[in-house]
């Protein structure tokens, strides 16, 4: 029962909203509660168990720290100074290491379930080519629905609680709903605490301005999986599937239709998630932000799964900045190599843990890696350039915020978002540099338009349906980028034209959805990270 589905939209939701508002104010938490639970029991039976353990360990390191820390005000009241140090130091060790403990649970856990089979895999090659006998055997493991988005929100919990930026929930049911709220589950986003506790427990009623700007949410999703979305994943799948009978202009196909229909899914099911939330009066973070508008690699990710990489900007990279090591680093690199050294190596030290946990977090392939690698060696390639770049642009007297460059920017940044797409997309790196190499032979550029992208498995009134929709959704997003938010402008309209626009998104989606004959339902792709 995925979010694009019959069963979520017009069922599941639905009976939700109906006993959520039948319920008093008080207990209305407790039924999202149990409706997460019932969803994730729905997608993953019996692994439920493992979203149970998660909640339980976060929920009592939280309260354990929090007990350390009232513990310490008392030894603290009345103490000298010297012993009021010591005091600190103890009880500052002592939270961290139920943080520490807390984290490599969680990421053990993590790391077994969805790693295990590629370590032993790449071992059990070492072994063989160094001819030795003992080789590990792989194993069967189950993986629950979104282990990856409440593992991070866990230890996010855990480590602002250490930090004091949040305070410790003392109710293991809320801490269960924080951490199991049915719309996220599978996709995230990835939420802090202080972004979703306040009115997941408020036990809003139900209102009209919800439930319109909710359903009208949900249905532009719908709109970009099932109209562009679905109809793209017929493309990728043969030439993917496919890969070394095509060349040149199809692997650029590829390549850009694989980029769109990944966008147009993961932005649609935020677009549900994000709905589904605000039926109930629930915010959910923002995921998206015209990505494609995006004029570097640095920014194209500010832009792009914004969740995913604040989480790694708050827990990750600012820890390592922040480091022993770095700051030593620091001290010494002004005094022996210089300023622009000094940051280099000092954004390389942070972001490099950083993108090697993005191309992990993906999934347990060399290629996922070799994706966190390429932005790596792209960001910083920016930073070392930056000066120079500058430089050239005072010269050429060129201005950033000038028109044609910010298009040349936009265009060049596109070309690396597509690359790295189709080594994210190809079935192992040897296949992704295969496809790369092949997109240089043979590229006849005449095939976009005398009918040969015909026999890749959609008609013309699909590929209508693809250009018409991807068309509406640039156009929004655009207007949206200007300041002028479509969505939000509608919501002050008359009640016709308003209404009249929900009806149209609506039957667009009926009309123009990809299903029937050639069309098989597809799958969320980010459920499987």
């Amino acid at each position: 029962m995925g979010y694009h589905t019959s069963l979520y939209v017009f069922v599941f939701l639905p009976v939700c909203l109906v006993v959520y508002q039948l319920m008093p104010a008080k207990w209305r938490w407790k039924a999202l509660l149990f409706f997460s639970y019932l969803f994730f029991y729905l997608l993953s039976g019996k692994l439920l168990v493992y979203l149970v353990g998660a909640t339980a360990l976060t929920h009592y390191i939280g309260a354990w720290m929090s007990w350390q820390r009232a513990q310490e005000a008392e030894e603290l009241s009345g103490a000298d100074r010297e012993t009021k140090k010591s005091i600190k130091l103890k009880y500052r060790r002592r939270c961290r290491s139920a943080l520490a403990v807390g984290i490599l649970l969680l990421i053990g856990v993590l790391a077994y379930l969805k790693y295990y089979n590629f370590f032993i895999s790449n071992v059990s090659g070492v072994l063989l080519w160094l001819s030795l006998p003992f080789s590990p055997g792989e194993k069967s493991l189950l993986m629950p629905v979104g282990i990856s988005f409440y593992t991070l929100q866990a230890i996010g919990y855990m480590a602002d609680v250490y930090w004091g930026k949040a305070k410790a929930e003392n109710r293991f049911g809320r801490m269960a709903l924080f951490l199991g709220f049915f719309p996220q589950i599978m996709e995230g986003p990835i939420c802090r605490y202080s972004d979703t506790a306040g009115s997941l427990f408020a036990g809003a009623p139900l209102t009209a301005e919800n439930l319109s700007q909710g359903y009208m949410r949900i249905f532009w999703g719908l709109f970009k999986k099932k109209v562009v979305a679905d109809r793209l994943a017929v493309i990728v799948g043969v030439i993917f599937g496919n890969y070394t009978e095509y060349g040149g202009a199809y692997i650029a196909v590829a390549a850009v239709a694989y980029t769109v229909q990944l966008y147009m899914e993961f932005s649609g099911c935020m677009d549900i998630v994000i709905g589904s939330g605000k039926l109930f009066g629930v915010c959910l973070p923002e995921n998206f932000r015209q990505p494609f508008c995006a004029r570097s690699a640095s920014e194209f990710w500010r832009r792009w799964h914004i969740t995913l990489g604040t989480w790694f900007k708050s827990y990750i990279f600012y820890p390592v900045s922040v480091s022993g090591i770095v700051k030593r680093w620091n001290q010494f690199g002004r005094k022996h190599a210089g300023k622009y050294l000094t940051r280099l190596v000092t954004s390389a030290a942070a972001l490099f843990p950083v993108w090697l946990c993005n191309g992990l977090w993906h999934g347990a392939r060399w290629s996922y890696i070799f994706y966190g690698m390429y932005y790596f060696v792209l960001i910083m390639l920016g930073t070392a350039v930056q000066p120079a770049r500058n430089k050239l642009l005072s010269v050429c007297h060129i201005r950033e915020d000038s028109g044609y460059w910010r298009v040349i920017q936009i265009a060049k940044t596109w070309v690396i978002i597509f690359v790295g797409e189709l080594f994210f997309r190809a079935d192992g790196l040897q296949a992704g540099f295969h496809m790369f190499a092949s997109m240089f032979r043979d590229f006849q550029l005449s095939l976009l338009w005398d009918g040969s992208l015909l026999g890749l498995g959609l008609g013309r009134a699909d590929l209508a349906a693809v250009a018409v929709g991807c068309v509406v959704v640039a156009v929004i997003g655009s207007l949206k980028e200007r300041g002028e938010p479509i969505f939000v402008r509608l919501v002050k309209t008359s009640v016709p034209v308003r209404w009249g626009a929900y009806y149209a998104l609506i039957l667009a989606v009926i009309v123009f959805a990809a299903y029937g004959d050639g069309y098989q339902s597809v799958d969320l792709i980010y459920a499987g990270f």
